[in-house]
């Protein structure tokens, strides 16, 4: 089993081990989460803390479905914890499955000496009554699947010497799902394990935590987003698609499946900026799929929509890295990404290849009349740089390899 130590989250985990701070680790089903409570029992061990103060459980497992209240969690760390000399590091993997998680991790916090972790696979794990249990108290990370430069580094330590090109078009294809290295790019398993993620998601995140009854029509709202990656619609324009296929449906309702798919981490949802009035604008906003792979397990297409795959693997990488990001209207153009990081910021084009004149035109020229000196890319596949205007160009395997851009 090939395992990647991930100090893209391991640098910002750090810091906060063995505080008293809860760390909350979110994020899609098997983009790696439960690798990294195991790359922070390394980092306590090496530290000195004895494997024997570790209380690991796992809430998907049945053996553990008996702790899967509060109280009866609680009464389980009550014994475990007093065998223990010395701080316990307990550590709940899908905390989630527990009723009223919360109530017993907050009294852990306050009742034992102990380092607590947990993961969970949704972006509700941190919101309503938790916030006013845990307030100020815990930090959450959320876990990715591989990068491009993760991806490779993992073909790398299972001895696959292909070139960078032939990788990142295996990359185009299957993504970034962190089990995938284990396929050695076999096609038919890998696109059978992507299936399986997608149906866990839908069927455990989505329909059973949201007692969705109506799972055709989740799926087909789920499918047209899936096909529309990167591109601005709306709930209401689904609802006409979806009338179209003798569905009808209210906006209002298909709003809610999108949010919901949001929060399983399948979705996110990016908003539009206006560049030169300075405001959000509130129609018609993009949505990216955390894993390009999933795309193309469930919906296919991913070669035959390459820019719209390209601008999701640019997106996902900004967000990795820590940046805010919207889309960018200047006027009558539109800038595919504005993103920030404490005081920089970036303004990103993306496109396939810059193969004529009107491509390099409208690209270069989605920046004219932004009179700030912030950097601005426009990546895509050539190998040629074709920088311009004080406008640098980027083939996106170097974009997505580099340490830095600015």
């Amino acid at each position: 089993m090939i395992r990647l130590e991930r100090e893209l989250y391991m640098d910002k985990i750090r810091p906060f081990i063995g505080t008293e701070q809860i760390k909350v680790l979110t994020g899609l089903r098997r983009s790696g989460k439960s690798v990294m409570l195991d790359l922070i029992k390394g980092e306590l061990i090496k530290t000195g803390v004895s494997e024997k103060n570790f209380i690991t459980l796992n809430f998907e497992s049945l053996s553990n479905f008996k702790y899967c209240t509060s109280f009866a969690l609680y009464e389980e760390l009550l014994k475990r914890i007093s065998t223990i000399s010395g701080k316990a590091y307990l550590f709940f993997d899908e905390i989630q499955e527990v009723k009223d998680w919360e109530k017993c991790v907050n009294s852990a916090r306050v009742d034992f000496d102990c380092d607590i972790y947990v993961t969970g696979s949704n972006a509700k794990l941190l919101s309503g009554e938790l916030a006013t249990y845990l307030g100020g108290r815990y930090v959450e990370f959320v876990i990715y699947p591989f990068s491009f430069k993760e991806y490779l580094e993992c073909k790398r330590l299972a001895g696959n010497n292909a070139s960078i090109q032939e990788e990142f078009e295996r990359y185009i294809l299957m993504g970034g799902m962190p089990f995938l290295a284990n396929f050695q790019g076999e096609r038919a398993g890998s696109m059978q394990y992507l299936r399986d993620i997608y149906n866990s998601v839908i069927l455990k995140d989505v329909v059973k935590r949201n007692n969705i009854r109506d799972i055709d029509l989740l799926e087909r709202i789920s499918s047209y987003a899936l096909a529309n990656i990167g591109h601005v619609f709306s709930s209401r324009s689904i609802s006409n698609y979806l009338k179209n296929e003798n569905r009808k449906v209210a906006p209002e309702t298909v709003l809610n499946y999108i949010k919901d798919l949001q929060e399983s981490y399948l979705l996110l949802k990016l908003n539009r900026e206006d560049v030169r009035g300075k405001n959000l604008l509130s129609v018609s906003e993009k949505y990216y799929v955390v894993d390009h792979g999933l795309r193309e397990a469930v919906y296919g297409g991913n070669f035959q929509d390459i820019d719209q795959l390209l601008e999701n693997i640019v997106y996902m990488e900004l967000i990795r890295r820590g940046y805010k990001v919207t889309v960018g209207r200047n006027g009558e153009k539109e800038i595919d990404f504005i993103a920030r990081k404490n005081t920089s910021k970036i303004y990103i084009q993306v496109t396939y290849l810059l193969e004529s004149q009107n491509t390099i035109k409208r690209e270069f020229g989605a920046y004219e009349g932004i009179k700030d000196n912030f950097p601005k890319y426009v990546i895509s596949m050539d190998n040629f740089d074709m920088s311009r205007n004080g406008i640098k160009h980027w083939n996106i395997k170097d974009f997505l390899l580099a340490d830095q851009w600015n």
